[in-house]
């Protein structure tokens, strides 16, 4: 398929690639001049702007846009409603407040024009695993990207397939779902990444009391000296609580168990805060996901070995760099 893409970052580049990779054809277009100079010796159409982006697509034509949530995305979907047309499909892959996505989809859908809206996981890591995808639109206009999505996807791989799934959409086991209308894979990921903020936190709290168990406070002959790296690397192996997170942890531990690469101060990207207001509109007791946001507000004010921690896997899947990181 030919596709345009808009914002070649961490993800949007390695979106592009892989899509690339897998025989599409990306127009790709970015502020950074660089950004676009960089795909295009590596195979893809480079664009000057939005609207020349949109003439070097066939219609009907897809444009994903891979940008910040918020005024930028937004700017951006607007222009692209005046410059696109009837059948037209326009793909967020950001992670937009999913109200807004509603509303988006019903001013574009005016115009004849389809909105998709894709939650997207993976990180940096995407270009190689796959991209979990979480997605919200009309049905016609997903059949229509369906060939897009399959790239992106990770597919089955090694994991054990789930018993009594016959009958199901065979596309979660690939790795992406569509969820419902407008608005739904964006709130899908966003309730995610809430989760997502609660097990950093359990990690990084189990952590931190298995550090402070040397501590001079309590009676010496209860004092433990326990190595960590070799505590997240044994979890890893048959535990109840193995997970990818807990794999990136290992990781940070074994280049540094002191972590003292890690400022500690450990930034939100907003689903954490839009998960707690979803949870508050439906009168949901969220005790240990509302927790796990507080605590990343307080890391802006002191650093535990806890927050190092989250900073460090927050680092290790998703490239986010903390101030003071590397020092």
């Amino acid at each position: 398929m030919d596709i345009g893409v808009i914002g070649l970052g961490r993800m949007g580049g390695n979106i592009s690639l892989r899509l690339m990779r897998g025989g599409h054809r990306c127009v790709v277009y970015d502020r950074s001049d660089k950004a676009v100079a960089d795909l295009a010796a590596k195979g893809a159409t480079a664009a000057s702007g939005l609207a020349d982006l949109v003439a070097r697509l066939p219609a009907p034509r897809t444009v994903w846009v891979m940008l910040p949530a918020g005024a930028i995305t937004e700017a951006t979907v607007t222009e692209l409603g005046t410059l696109l047309g009837k059948d037209d499909i326009v793909i967020d892959g950001g992670n937009s407040f999913y109200k807004d996505d509603i509303r988006r989809a019903k001013a574009l859908a005016a115009q004849g024009i389809h909105y998709v809206d894709v939650g997207t996981s993976g990180g940096v890591w995407g270009l190689e695993r796959g991209y979990c995808m979480m997605i919200g639109g009309a049905k016609d206009a997903l059949a229509r990207i369906d060939p897009i999505l399959a790239t992106l996807a990770p597919g089955i791989g090694t994991i054990p397939r789930t018993p009594g799934r016959d009958g199901r959409d065979p596309r979660a086991e690939q790795g992406y779902l569509h969820c419902g209308p407008a608005g739904s894979g964006h709130f899908v990921k966003m309730v995610h990444n809430g989760i997502e903020y609660g097990m950093m936190e359990a990690y990084a709290e189990g952590f931190d009391i298995l550090k402070n168990k040397a501590s001079d406070a309590l009676p010496e002959d209860q004092r433990f000296t326990l190595d960590m790296a070799d505590i997240a690397e044994v979890w890893r192996r048959g535990s109840v609580i193995s997970s990818w997170l807990l794999d990136l942890t290992a990781a940070a531990l074994a280049e540094n168990e002191s972590l003292s690469n890690y400022s500690g101060e450990v930034a939100d990207s907003g689903e954490g805060r839009w998960t707690i207001e979803a949870a508050i509109e439906e009168a949901v007791p969220t005790p240990v996901l509302s927790t796990a946001l507080f605590t990343r507000f307080r890391s802006r004010e002191g650093h535990t070995f806890a927050e190092k921690l989250l900073s460090a896997m927050r680092f290790k899947f998703g490239g986010h760099v903390a101030q003071g990181h590397g020092s």
